[in-house]
């Protein structure tokens, strides 16, 4: 038997010896083996050629990049020879030393290493036929493995042989190739597996299935055959704790959010994003530190994206904050939220569009009243302090909520739900839907269309959708705003002096080179935003929670600006950044203002054809407006005494106060007034709140009875209100 079994050998090695130099067409080239490996994970590059996100795309296996020769390190290159193919550089595919061992090892009944070469196991690895025959362990199965392997030799170099092979051989599970190994097992690139970790993988190859104890004696031989003093006894429990690690390091990954959005459309391997490394760090650093100063106020999460002006192009991708948020796999680019006032200019730029109001035009900030199927709506501003006749300019700039409301008004929220819509806003119900609210931003939207959409201003007015390939063919850009009202709202928005009435002169939005910016925070103080541009980028930044909780005394003064005017600055370190010119159809023209306002002259922009030198008022008008406020309040009284010598002016029988979170809880103030009686008294809910024509106080939400009393404590006149939004704790 055992001669049967050496003249089968002896039958292999002639038909090797015949059959060899006609075999050469039957395996692939060095260079279309490389060329048709694929990584089980998709590695990202910056726009510079860094890498800053790896993400599995194949669940079957665990396979990473291709590494060259020169980049394993020489002692996993000595293990793997040693322990595989000791004669790898002598032979030419067959190792006819080991065929003649192996023969008499069989004839003898002896245990042998085998006669495959490094050679004939990538054969098997490459050809599908060869790894499905037994294993390689026939002898017709070593023969064609044989047969493939002196082809090999011929057609490829020996460093070809063994880059191959160790790309291509498994090491153990899903292992495949020498990255994954070295980065799931060992937590390091090839090139730096010392003869330890050499002498495992070496091991594995030989027995990837096996027992950790296993594994190390194997480990173990390797290793004294490398080195003369080897620890065994350490090797055993460090191939015992190597062996339990399942994580493939991606110590660069940065942008997490971005790769799960980039991935979902067709993208070849190995392209470049147009994610700028350094920014992307940055910013997600800049994020984590002021979330970190703002901790107490229960803010957790926050987003950060930061586009090309010109080419519409990514620039940084901040989808949360990481380790600081209890949600981080939400992606805060792409969530819905409510943006606030931060709709304001588009809402101005139409009104100055269809030429309903120019950058001078007077608008009315004082208290109002708009009747809605919900009751009435009464807008407040920042400060909880009226500004009476502004203009427009100073309404945006200093974000006066009435003053917006009433512009909504005279543009209708249809047509305006139409004007963003335009601009990218996928805004999912109609105009009608959200009523004058939406001058507000009672709407959700997601951070990156919002900030797309101030892009679109920077355009003046061009509207192109943004950009997550880098060198994307730009699509044809549509004029969602008239050049000259966009360019007028953003010379508005970057006005530090018309933001001087709500934000002070020293406010964090006043930046050193030129920028355009806008803040707003939704109701209840659930989200927070700074979105703008400067010549060349656009930012736009929100912080909050993902799970929705409202924040803790935050707006966007102080929540999401400063990080704006941060990244802003780190921009424009070293990259001036100057206004825009004015674009035809836009004249600069003197005006001045007459009582009752209290603006200064000055040089105004207008679209061509609505400029005009005094901008006014008429007394009677405003005489009016008052009078019907008055007769409204009449008539909607309830209860009143009819004794009654005094009567409440304001607020009105009814009224609902919807709170805005902008406003700091030392400002949320509603004024009460009164005409009448000459000692008055005010009462809430029973309790008194003071005395005079003229008392402020402090909402809390709620339903509340409002009275106005004489000296002797009888009631003259009596509302009833409700106060809904931001929360504030009742005066003590």
């Amino acid at each position: 038997m055992r001669v049967s079994l050496l003249v089968r050998w002896l039958g292999v090695v002639l038909l090797l010896t015949l059959l060899a130099p006609g075999a050469a067409w039957a395996m692939p080239g060095f260079d279309a083996v490389r060329a048709h490996w694929q990584s089980s994970e998709t590695v990202l590059l910056s726009r510079e050629g860094e890498v800053i996100e790896r993400v599995r795309t194949d669940a079957t296996v665990r396979r990473g990049q291709w590494v060259p020769l020169a980049e394993v390190s020489a002692a996993l290159r000595q293990a793997l020879v040693l322990s595989e193919d000791k004669r790898f550089y002598e032979h030419s595919g067959v190792d006819w030393a080991a065929v003649s061992s192996a023969a008499w090892a069989n004839l003898l009944n002896r245990r042998t290493r085998g006669a495959s070469t490094i050679t004939m196991q990538l054969a098997g690895l490459l050809d599908e036929d060869l790894r499905a025959s037994g294993g390689g362990r026939s002898l017709a199965a070593k023969a064609g493995q044989a047969l493939a392997a002196r082809a090999l030799e011929q057609g490829w170099r020996k460093d070809q042989i063994l880059e191959a092979y160790l790309n291509l051989v498994p090491f153990r599970g899903e292992i495949v190739g020498i990255d994954a190994l070295s980065r799931t097992l060992f937590g390091k690139a090839a090139h730096a597996i010392d003869a330890r970790e050499s002498a495992v993988a070496a091991a594995l190859v030989r027995a990837p299935n096996a027992a950790p104890g296993v594994v190390a004696r194997r480990a173990c031989g390797v290793l004294r055959a490398m080195q003369a003093q080897a620890d065994c006894e350490a090797l055993d429990f460090f191939t015992e704790a190597a062996l339990k690690r399942r994580a493939f390091g991606v110590a660069d990954g940065m942008a997490p959010h971005f790769a799960r959005q980039w991935l979902r459309t067709a993208h070849a391997k190995g392209e470049r994003t147009p994610l700028s490394a350094p920014l992307q760090r940055f910013a997600g650093g800049l994020l984590q530190r002021h979330l970190r100063e703002l901790r107490g106020r229960h803010v957790q999460d926050g987003a950060i994206v930061v586009l090309d002006n010109a080419s519409g192009e990514v620039l940084a991708w901040v989808g949360s904050s990481g380790s600081l948020s209890e949600a981080p796999e939400v992606d805060g680019v792409l969530a819905l939220r409510q943006p606030g006032s931060t709709l304001k200019p588009f809402l101005y730029a139409q009104a100055l569009a269809e030429r309903r109001l120019t950058a001078a035009s007077l608008v009315h900030d004082a208290p109002t009243q708009i009747p809605t199927a919900g009751g009435l709506y009464i807008p407040q501003n920042y400060d909880r302090h009226f500004k009476g006749w502004v203009s427009v300019r100073t309404a945006l700039a200093s974000s006066l909520n009435v003053p917006a409301v009433r512009t909504l008004v005279m543009v209708s929220p249809d047509a305006f739900f139409a004007q963003l819509r335009a601009l990218g806003l996928p805004l999912r119900e109609s105009g009608g839907y959200h009523g004058y609210s939406l001058a507000l931003g009672a709407a959700e939207v997601p951070l990156l269309q919002l900030t797309n959409a101030y892009r679109a201003l920077a355009n003046g007015g061009r509207y192109t959708p943004p950009a997550l390939r880098l060198g994307q063919p730009a699509a044809r850009p549509v004029q969602a705003v008239p050049e000259a009202a966009a360019f007028i709202a953003g010379d508005m928005l970057s006005d530090a002096n018309a933001r001087v009435p709500t934000f002070g002169p020293d406010s964090v939005l006043n930046t050193r080179f030129w920028t355009a910016v806008k803040t707003g925070t939704s109701k209840d103080m659930r989200d927070n935003w700074a979105v703008g541009w400067s010549a060349r980028y656009t930012v736009g930044v929100w912080v909050g929670n993902a799970a929705g909780g409202a924040m803790h005394d935050v707006s966007g003064v102080s929540g999401a600006a400063p990080i704006w005017a941060e990244l802003m600055a780190w921009l424009h370190r070293g990259v001036p950044s100057r206004a825009p010119e004015a674009p035809a159809g836009v004249v600069r023209a003197p005006v001045r203002f007459a009582a009752p306002s209290a603006e200064a002259q000055r040089d105004e922009w207008f679209v061509q054809g609505t400029q005009q030198a005094l901008f006014a008022i008429k007394t009677e008008a405003v005489d009016a407006d008052v009078a019907s406020v008055e007769a409204r309040n009449a008539s909607e009284k309830i209860g009143v005494n009819p004794l009654a010598r005094g009567r409440i002016l304001a607020p009105a029988s009814g009224t609902i106060l919807a709170l805005d979170p902008d406003i700091p809880p030392r400002h949320q103030r509603v004024w009460f007034e009164a005409a009448g009686a000459a000692a008055l008294a005010w009462r809430i809910d029973g309790k008194p709140v003071g005395r005079g024509a003229r008392v402020a106080w402090l909402p809390w939400p709620g339903r509340h009875e409002v009275q106005l009393v004489d000296a002797a404590g009888t009631v003259l006149d009596r509302v009833r209100l409700e106060v809904r939004g931001a929360g504030l704790k009742p005066p003590s």
